[in-house]
C-alpha cells in the first residue's frame, strides 16, 4: 500500500523518543499510536503523564512504568485506542533520593527545582508535545494545535496543575483519583493565603505571568471521584507539606468526599 491510498494506520505503533536538550526537554517521552488512527485528517493528541506509583533513582524503572501506562492498561491508553488518537506520555522520574519531590504531581518542590533533568517539568511537557506533532506529522498524523488531556491520582493532579499554568493548549481534559483537592482560581480562602499548588496567590511570581481564568474557564473538564474513594494523599508529606496540609484540613476537609465536595462548590462559582 501506498500511502496515498492508506487512509488509516494499520498496525498499533509505539515510539520512544530520546530525550533533547537542545529542543528543551531532558526526558524521554513515549508516543503511541493506535491502530485505526486516521491518516492526513486533523485529530486531537492526547497527553497523560506518568505515574509510576513509587520512588525509584532508576529512570529504566519509570520507564517501564510509562510503556506499560501508553500501550497495555491504562485510561488513557483505552481513550486512545477508542478514538483513535495518539497518546503522549513523559517519562519523568519520580528520585528516592529525593522524596518530597513528586514530580508525578507537579508539587511546589518540583516547581522550585533548578536541576535540568526536573526544572520546570511543565514547560519540558510543552516542548514534548511540539516535538510530538512534527513526528506525527511526518507519519502523515495531523493534530490539532490544542490537546485533550487525561490524568489518574498522581497525573490527576498533575495534569490539574498544569491546565492552570497552560490553559490555552488544552482543548478538554478528565481527571479522577485525586484526593478530592483540586488547585483553586483563586488568592485566598477565609482570609488564608492560597500559594501554588493550593490556589493562585503567588502565580505571577512563581510563573511570571498572570493565571488566565477567562482561558481556564473554557475548558470542559469532567472531573470524577469514586463514591468509596477514601485514598488521601493530602496527609501524606511527599505530596503536601505541614502548612498546605493544615490549610486544606482546616478551610476545605479533612475527608476525601468531603475535600471532593467543597471543591466542586469553588469550581462551581
Amino acid at each position: 500500500y501506498t500511502q496515498s491510498v492508506v487512509s488509516k494506520l494499520q498496525r498499533d505503533s509505539l515510539i520512544i523518543i530520546q530525550k533533547s536538550p537542545t529542543k528543551g526537554f531532558y526526558n524521554d517521552y513515549i508516543l503511541f499510536i493506535p491502530k485505526g488512527t486516521p491518516l492526513n485528517k486533523t485529530i486531537f493528541l492526547l497527553v497523560e503523564p506518568n505515574n509510576t506509583g513509587k520512588l525509584s533513582d532508576s529512570i529504566e524503572f519509570h520507564k517501564k512504568y510509562a510503556i506499560d501506562l501508553a500501550s497495555v492498561s491504562s485510561v488513557g491508553n483505552n481513550i486512545s485506542t477508542e478514538l483513535k488518537i495518539p497518546l503522549l506520555v513523559p517519562v519523568f522520574s519520580r528520585p528516592a533520593s529525593q522524596p518530597l519531590m513528586y514530580t508525578h504531581a507537579l508539587d511546589r518542590d518540583v516547581i522550585m527545582e533548578k536541576s535540568p533533568e526536573f526544572k520546570r517539568l511543565d514547560l519540558q511537557l510543552l516542548e514534548m508535545i511540539k516535538d510530538a506533532k512534527t513526528v506525527l506529522k511526518s507519519m502523515s498524523v495531523s493534530v490539532n494545535d490544542k490537546i485533550f488531556m487525561n490524568g489518574f491520582s498522581a497525573s490527576a493532579t498533575f495534569t490539574n496543575r498544569f491546565s492552570f499554568l497552560h490553559p490555552d493548549i488544552i482543548q478538554a481534559l478528565a481527571i479522577g483519583g485525586f484526593n478530592g483537592e483540586l488547585m483553586l482560581p483563586q488568592k485566598q480562602i477565609n482570609n488564608t493565603a492560597l500559594n501554588y499548588p493550593l490556589g493562585i496567590n503567588d502565580f505571577n511570581k512563581l510563573f511570571g505571568k498572570n493565571f488566565d481564568k477567562a482561558t481556564y474557564a473554557t475548558i470542559p473538564q469532567f472531573i470524577y471521584m469514586g463514591k468509596l474513594d477514601d485514598n488521601d494523599a493530602v496527609q501524606f508529606d511527599d505530596a503536601y507539606n505541614e502548612e498546605e496540609r493544615a490549610i486544606i484540613n482546616r478551610h476545605l476537609a479533612k475527608t476525601v468526599q468531603e475535600r471532593y465536595v467543597a471543591c466542586q462548590k469553588l469550581y462551581q462559582v
